[in-house]
């Protein structure tokens, strides 16, 4: 039996606790502006999937490959998208060839909404006083934990 020395199961050594708390962090940051666009955190990281695919779309816009994109389910993405479509900046068509798949496109406002968002992220970041080299290479390091995660499963 391996032993586990005390300090590796105190909270502060926890990795995933971190990554926790950083991550709230963040989105409590994030708050301010997406409440002026009107988004929840969520909505926000679908509505940016969207803008990416607006210039490069995968072959099926759906919902599931946004799904995937995101790593959330169907039962997570169906009422994020229905309010998005409420707020008239995302449409959901199912295919005349599978009515199984359901494919996504932005209205104008949703097109619209992503002007908005450059300027107000340029004054969150300003705000923060963080440094963008370190954010780019937590991120880079965070990409590669994240592969290697998802190459154990």
């Amino acid at each position: 039996m391996n032993s586990v020395s005390a300090d590796s199961l105190k909270l502060d050594s926890q990795l995933c606790f971190k990554l926790y708390a950083a991550s709230r962090a963040v989105i409590r940051g994030y708050k301010p502006m997406l409440d002026q666009l009107g988004l929840t955190y969520p909505q926000y990281l679908a509505m940016l999937v969207l803008w990416e695919w607006q210039e490069a779309a995968p072959q099926q816009p759906t919902v599931k490959a946004l799904g995937e994109r995101l790593a959330l389910d169907s039962g997570t993405l169906t009422p994020l998208l229905k309010r998005l479509e409420q707020l008239q900046l995302v449409q959901r068509q199912r295919s005349a060839r599978d009515e199984r798949e359901v494919h996504l496109s932005l209205t104008p406002a949703g097109l619209t909404l992503r002007e908005q968002v450059g300027p107000l992220k340029a004054r969150l970041l300003c705000d923060s006083g963080v440094d963008l080299n370190h954010l780019n290479e937590l991120r880079e390091g965070l990409d590669q934990l994240l592969g290697q995660i998802k190459a154990l499963s």
